[in-house]
């Protein structure tokens, strides 16, 4: 128990610097399923520490989780080299930072989309609902059918938790709209079957929708792509995915995991690096919507108006986005 104390004592003078100030480090990542060019989430998260790489020339160690056995493993062998910071991206690696965080308590974690509570982990997650309301409200602002869709990936709470929002705000602007809701399996597989989702997306459109919001990993692509294909609307998600299919995708859900990545190598080597919770909703411009050459033409002034309305009333507080992991029923 005392070496764990001190242990723990000595990493917190590192951790802040120490009388020396700005604090070396050897940063490493754990990507999640689907690989770091998935055009979403993992990229994202690519694109914040390679940001950080190119304005500071500190190079980072990575791997790219292929199975679940791997996480565990690979996060233990950047331990075991001494890496610091390590990220792990993506919830389903939450258990496996919990157990080799405690086996080296002298190194700095951060996972992002699960909470681990120790004293050298740093747990980032997100108001995907409240973004996610946001674009509901483009939505169906830019709806002619009266009808919208909503795919997503693995059926799991923080997939809910997008699709709740993004009803509530397809809602608020009209109250009689449909939203078709699917998801694409139960295993991880689901974050990358881009052939499904679009077939899912097919389905939507058949039966009248013509915005369809995809939150879905890799598997999303193919729901971007089968609106294209259908001259229909689609949501992107994560990263700015407008560019993917201009003048189709409407707008991309904006989860700023590139920040998030890009603050942890930062703040560590600042030697203002601290352990807990942050939660990032719309107030901590965490989440948000994208607007650029590629969709402007999508979203007239009316529009605009009218979601920079809404995210300034959910950021003063008059507007509640219910969040479904917090057992909040999605009710409208």
């Amino acid at each position: 128990m005392k070496k764990g104390i001190v242990a723990l004592a000595a990493a917190a003078l590192l951790w802040t610097g120490g009388a020396l100030g700005q604090a070396k480090i050897n940063p490493a990542v754990v990507f999640d399923m689907g690989g770091k060019f998935d055009k979403s989430f993992n990229e994202g998260i690519y694109n914040g520490i390679e940001k950080f790489k190119k304005e500071t020339g500190t190079a980072y160690a990575e791997f790219e989780v292929t199975n679940e056995a791997q996480r565990e493993q690979a996060l233990r062998n950047f331990a075991r080299r001494g890496n610091d910071p390590i990220i792990a991206v993506g919830f389903a690696q939450g258990p496996a930072v919990e157990v080799v965080a405690k086996e080296f308590p002298q190194l700095r974690f951060a996972i992002i989309d699960s909470v681990v509570e120790l004293p050298n982990v740093q747990s980032l997650i997100f108001k995907e609902h409240e973004g996610s309301y946001l674009v509901g409200v483009l939505a169906a602002l830019a709806s002619k059918t009266g009808k919208v869709g909503f795919v997503g990936g693995m059926d799991i709470g923080l997939i809910r938790r997008f699709a709740c929002g993004y009803e509530q705000g397809v809602k608020a602007v009209n109250k009689n709209a449909e939203v078709y809701q699917n998801m694409t399996g139960t295993t991880p597989a689901a974050w990358n079957d881009p052939v499904k989702g679009g077939e899912l997306a097919k389905s939507q459109f058949d039966r009248g929708a013509d915005v369809v919001y995809a939150a879905a990993g890799g598997t999303g692509l193919g729901v971007l792509q089968a609106a294209a294909d259908a001259k229909k609307l689609s949501i992107g998600v994560d990263s700015n995915q407008n560019y993917l299919h201009p003048g189709s995708v409407l707008t991309s859900m904006l989860k700023r995991v590139d920040v998030a990545a890009y603050n942890v190598y930062k703040t560590a080597a600042a030697g203002t690096w601290k352990p807990g919770l942050q939660v990032l909703g719309l107030a901590e411009d965490g989440v948000g919507y994208a607007l650029d050459d590629n969709n402007a033409k999508l979203i007239t002034p009316d529009m605009k108006a009218k979601v920079d309305a809404a995210r300034a009333d959910i950021v003063a507080g008059k507007i509640k986005v219910a969040n479904y992991t917090d057992g909040n029923a999605c009710k409208y």
